[in-house]
């Protein structure tokens, strides 16, 4: 089954879309975990920057 999605977002529609995995620390315990989004192409850098604030 995995390898039909796989297959699927290499063709199509699903190359406009990256998934972005960012690291964030909680201020409460110092530790840190990772947030993930998929996001499409022209919204990586707001994703990013929206994660950091």
């Amino acid at each position: 089954m995995a390898k039909k999605v796989v297959a699927t977002l290499k063709t199509g529609k699903g190359k406009e879309y990256s998934k972005v995995v960012t690291m964030v620390k909680s201020p409460k315990t110092g530790a840190y975990s990772f947030k993930e989004a998929i996001v499409h192409n022209d919204h990586i850098k707001d994703a990013i920057a929206a994660s950091k604030a």
